[in-house]
């Protein structure tokens, strides 16, 4: 939460730095919310690569009625081509800049000054993107529940009701996932293979709301994944690894007169930035201790991701 603080202060900066500002035009506000994407999408991304994580420790689904209730810490690696975005052509001379590029949310604390070329034979005036947290990784903690149904299927849950997290920040989390076995489908080879292989899929709907100096901020993030899991216990230990494909989209929404940092948006905003999908691979070791388990795993992906996590669980 430390970290959506800074986000919050480096947002306040916006509306302070500069007492002046300008009203983007009708005809420019395609490049002005092609700019607010290109600061805030490692962070929509970052959130999805995070809410895609922690959804299991084991392929083995529970047997009827068996549960677990786990608490997961999943640590999102921010790489380093997330923390500037290009300016060049990349906003057709609406924004234009001196430097190459500029920070992200994530990259370094250093503004970066900016142009607005209105068209019209308006004369240009200038503005200044802000800089970022200079953070390599962000914490993501999730809370799950799951119980087995039947068919040798579990179903998990996710959920967090709106909750005021520090000053002017409310979030809350919702998402349902599932687990089947599939070697009960094949019974000549699966009672051969001495492991589990399961299909997963989960989806976790992320909802963040900031109200700073007047001004309503909102991020939703949707993520899906889907993943092909296999495991195989020996006494205390399980070990399991993954495959799969994730999905994830962010809308951004502000108010009427958004101010960036000079640049002021005079009508709302509802931006949906470009859908991010990838492919994944994980693997993980999980030890059990009677009804207690503790588990750790690594995520190969764009944005890698360390987890650890505890839980009581009931086969």
């Amino acid at each position: 939460m430390k970290k959506i603080k800074l986000i919050i202060l480096i947002i306040i900066c916006y509306t302070s730095a500069y007492s002046q500002t300008t009203n983007i035009l009708q005809n420019n506000l395609n490049q002005g919310e092609k700019l607010i994407e290109a600061y805030f999408t490692p962070m929509a991304e970052t959130f999805g690569a995070g809410l895609n994580n922690a959804w299991y420790n084991t392929a083995k689904p529970h047997s009827i009625l068996g549960f677990d209730v786990t608490f997961s810490l999943n640590t999102i690696i921010i790489p380093n081509s997330a923390e500037n975005f290009m300016i060049g052509d990349n906003f057709n001379g609406v924004f234009t800049s001196s430097e190459e590029d500029a920070s992200t949310i994530f990259g370094s604390m250093s503004s970066t000054n900016m142009n607005y070329n209105p068209d019209n034979n308006l004369p240009s005036s200038s503005f200044s993107m802000p800089g970022g947290l200079k953070t390599p990784i962000l914490p993501l903690p999730m809370v799950q529940a799951g119980i087995g149904v039947f068919k040798k299927t579990s179903i998990d849950i996710r959920y967090m009701p709106m909750l005021n997290v520090g000053d002017n920040i409310n979030v809350n989390l919702y998402g349902i996932g599932a687990k089947h076995d599939l070697l009960q489908w094949i019974p000549a080879i699966g009672n051969a293979i001495p492991m589990s292989l399961s299909f997963q899929a989960g989806y976790t709907d992320l909802n963040t709301e900031l109200k700073v100096a007047g001004q309503e901020v909102a991020l939703n993030t949707k993520a899906t994944t889907f993943n092909l899991i296999a495991s195989k216990k020996i006494l205390m230990i399980t070990g399991y690894a993954g495959i799969g494909y994730n999905y994830s989209n962010t809308t951004f929404s502000a108010n009427p007169n958004f101010d960036l940092n000079g640049l002021s948006f005079d009508q709302e905003l509802d931006i949906s930035f470009e859908s991010k999908k990838n492919l994944r691979t994980n693997i993980g070791i999980r030890l059990n201790i009677a009804l207690m388990t503790i588990h750790a795993d690594y995520t190969f992906a764009d944005y890698p991701t360390a987890t650890i996590g505890v839980g009581v669980s009931l086969r």
